[in-house]
């Protein structure tokens, strides 16, 4: 038997943990720009810098799509 056989997710493996990345960036720069802390702690910022999270949104947002890209035409 080949070690690809064996992957968890087979030779996809790159492609589910981008697409994982991509996604996680999307929804947590996401929830903390529209939720941010009820109370904020001594030394944290009141909310979530907008123009570094919608930068990363976007960044997210592009790894995401390639790597359903990828996935679907694989």
């Amino acid at each position: 038997m080949f070690l690809a056989e064996k992957l968890l997710l087979g030779d996809n493996l790159l492609a589910w943990l981008l697409l994982a990345l991509g996604a996680a960036l999307v929804v947590g720069n996401g929830l903390a720009l529209l939720r941010p802390p009820a109370r904020s702690r001594t030394g944290d910022l009141d909310r979530a810098p907008v123009r570094r999270s919608v930068i990363m949104i976007a960044i997210g947002a592009v790894a995401a799509i390639w790597a359903l890209a990828t996935l679907v035409t694989a």
